[in-house]
């Protein structure tokens, strides 16, 4: 299991530094790093940690505003795809290869047939921005009951009929352990021949979204679940730490 760090979250009580949280992260045994908010951050100086410690940049999150320009309405699809053009330029300079999208909220008053096609027009635009850039868009379906009421996109079932209505390699599945468990979605089921849709997933337990082994969630059951059929790619650690970072790790990293 290739573990990296959502760095949002691990190493954010021992240090505010960006550059400081990926060299920890080295230091506890990560694979690599994840990183959601990268306006306004120090993108030389997490190059330069990248590069010291050697630790790759997994992915990177599109969306950088509290209320971010929402794939679910096509009058702010030109404002999303400026969004995805900057998200490219980081992520080559970074070295990532994925970039994490979310499909935005269920708009009051509107037809759900019309937000989902909204939401394929604008992936399916997006595909084309991304062609032959070796980036992947990955959509992350979000759960609707704890941390997002509102979301248009909760359950991973729909996510995937959506990367298959579009049908173009650039666009890919998010798929969040924590966020389909507080769905009570079965790993088995809802993956069941899709698997290779899915190009990067999250972890953290439930309830609470605390560390792997802190709640009910049997994530190394999940986890051996995703190698038996074939996934290869990360597992991101997106947790919030009951007490310390390297702690907390302990029981993940120690398989």
């Amino acid at each position: 299991m290739r573990t990296i760090a959502c760095i949002e979250w691990l190493f954010a009580k021992e240090t505010p530094g960006i550059a400081e949280r990926i060299r920890l992260a080295a230091k506890a045994g990560l694979h690599g790093v994840e990183l959601r908010q990268w306006r306004d951050r120090p993108i030389d100086a997490i190059k330069a940690a990248l590069d010291e410690t050697g630790l790759p940049l997994v992915a990177l999150a599109v969306e950088q505003s509290e209320q971010p320009a929402p794939l679910t309405e096509i009058a702010y699809h030109g404002e999303y795809m400026e969004e995805l053009r900057q998200a490219i330029d980081i992520a080559r300079k970074l070295g990532a290869t994925t970039l994490i999208a979310e499909a935005g909220p269920d708009i009051p008053g509107r037809e759900r047939t019309e937000l989902r096609a909204a939401l394929v027009e604008g992936l399916s635009e997006a595909a084309g921005v991304l062609e032959e850039s070796g980036l992947v868009l990955a959509l992350e379906p979000l759960n609707s009951l704890v941390d997002h009421p509102g979301c248009f996109l909760s359950s991973t079932t729909e996510g995937l009929d959506i990367i298959d209505e579009i049908g173009r390699p650039e666009i890919r599945l998010l798929y969040s352990l924590y966020h389909s468990a507080v769905m009570g979605e079965d790993i088995a089921k809802v993956l069941a021949n899709r698997l290779d849709r899915v190009v990067h997933c999250h972890l953290a337990d439930v309830p609470g979204r605390h560390e792997p082994g802190s709640g009910g969630l049997d994530w190394r059951a999940c986890v051996a679940w995703l190698e038996a059929n074939g996934y290869t790619g990360c597992i991101g650690l997106e947790y919030q730490p009951t007490g310390d970072t390297v702690e907390s790790l302990k029981a993940v990293l120690s398989g």
